[in-house]
């Protein structure tokens, strides 16, 4: 079984901002940009039937390195905050360096070894001073009410290693050198609350485990939200998912590798298309001169 950690899903509402956020602040770099005019089969996108983008950015490839997926969906403004996600770690000395240099960054924590801040949309990032030189992003941390019966989702179904955890929390990775996912207890016994902003983590893995996955899945009577598909890009792969969701709600993207490897790779033009899209963009103009805003997701 080979199996990799490939992305986060985070709807974002102001795309300048969050350009300026995660290029120019934390210095991730554009991998590729696409556009649609027709909502996702596989719901990439959220609910929305609208037109709508997909940025991935991030500090290396996508076949070498966790990344980030920024969805826009144009009219949308903002979306509101659920306890799903809480924190992406990065570990970056050159981003930690930058942005402890900002003088209008406002922090939620600062020491030498990290600081702890907010994206335009309210994520909360931790951007760890490692003693090398490397960029990556290393952790994404969800929230969970059960931290056994996740255990036994994410290590007894999905495979994945189980490396270090106590009662409140676990982490765990497909590989040594994959990015790790902590399942973190909720305080208080809270539900997990995804609301409108809910995320998706997504794996690669052989296009022949896809079938075993949504069969397994079926198995345990565990929720599939969308069936093996496969999923059109213009102008580039297609690929074949699977999308689970698992005991707390949090989604969970299978894709073919090998045509995952076709769709990802670096696009040289990706940063100019998504500045001309941004250019082109008049939905905020179009809501101001009708005297609204854009739609704000509650």
């Amino acid at each position: 079984m080979t199996r990799r950690a490939l992305h986060y899903v985070l709807k974002i509402g102001n795309r300048a901002k969050n350009v300026q956020f995660f290029r120019d602040l934390l210095g991730m770099k554009v991998l590729r940009h696409e556009e649609f005019h027709e909502m996702c089969e596989a719901q990439c996108n959220g609910p929305y039937d609208g037109k709508w983008s997909k940025t991935m950015i991030g500090y290396g490839p996508e076949d070498e390195h966790f990344v980030l997926e920024l969805t826009y969906n144009y009219g949308i403004g903002n979306y509101k905050l659920g306890n799903d996600l809480q924190s992406i770690r990065i570990e970056s000395k050159s981003a930690y360096e930058n942005v402890n240099k900002q003088k209008d960054v406002v922090f939620m924590h600062k020491n030498p070894e990290c600081i702890v801040l907010n994206s335009p949309d309210g994520y909360l990032f931790e951007v760890f001073n490692p003693d090398h030189d490397r960029s990556s992003i290393t952790k994404v941390s969800l929230s969970t009410t059960d931290t056994e019966k996740s255990k036994n989702y994410w290590h007894g179904l999905l495979g994945m290693n189980l490396l270090e955890g106590n009662e409140k929390s676990f982490i765990a990775s497909f590989g040594d050198k994959d990015a790790r996912l902590e399942m973190v207890l909720t305080t208080g016994n809270q539900p997990v609350r995804h609301e409108q902003a809910y995320g998706r983590i997504a794996f690669a893995c052989p296009e022949s485990e896809l079938p075993e996955i949504q069969e397994r899945m079926d198995a345990n009577k565990e929720t599939i939200l969308t069936r093996l598909i496969s999923l059109d890009t213009p102008g580039k792969a297609t690929v074949e998912v699977v999308i689970l969701a698992d005991p707390d709600g949090h989604e969970i993207c299978f894709v073919g590798q090998k045509g995952f490897e076709q769709l990802s790779k670096v696009d040289p033009k990706g940063n100019d298309l998504l500045e001309e899209a941004m250019a082109a963009d008049k939905s905020d103009e179009w809501f101001e001169k009708r005297g609204t805003a854009k739609e704000k997701r509650e």
